[in-house]
């Protein structure tokens, strides 16, 4: 098995298809997914797609509610709704986005790609954004019952 990072930038047809295997695999696994959210329409209740465990036993939203919603409304173009229904998991694909180019080119250059996920700070901002989130859209006042979904 050879390394991903070899510090050689892929070279050839072949080198570029090993080196753009696995994120071609991760992309058209989330255009799966991306093809269920469409198909399962999460706006409108009854549907066959889950309803959020956390929401259903216990009442409350967690930090990913409203994100299938949200995903939905980002691929109809409806960015005001996806920020209605879950801003933080809007962010969080954006990084994702991010995350995923950055790997794509390390895997093209054979040395990895600075991204916000080598950053050392970025498991505690993400803990301090996750706890914060979970507890703001769960205050019982307003404003902060309009970010409930």
């Amino acid at each position: 098995m050879t390394t991903v990072y070899t510090g050689y930038p892929a070279r050839g047809a072949r080198a570029k298809l090993r080196a753009l295997g696995a994120p071609m695999a991760v992309v058209g696994g989330l255009g799966v997914c991306c093809a269920v959210v469409w198909i399962g329409d999460p706006t409108t209740p009854g549907g066959f797609l889950p309803v959020c465990p956390t929401k259903a036993l216990l009442g409350i939203d967690c930090p990913g509610c409203g994100g299938m919603r949200m995903a939905y409304s980002v691929m109809h173009g409806d960015i005001p709704a996806a920020l209605h229904y879950n801003a933080v998991s809007f962010v969080i694909v954006l990084l994702f986005v991010w995350s995923i180019i950055a790997w794509t080119v390390g895997r093209l250059r054979g040395r990895p790609v600075n991204s916000w996920l080598h950053w050392r700070w970025t498991p505690l901002a993400f803990s301090v954004v996750f706890v914060v989130w979970f507890i703001v859209r769960n205050l019982p006042f307003a404003p902060f019952t309009a970010l409930r979904v």
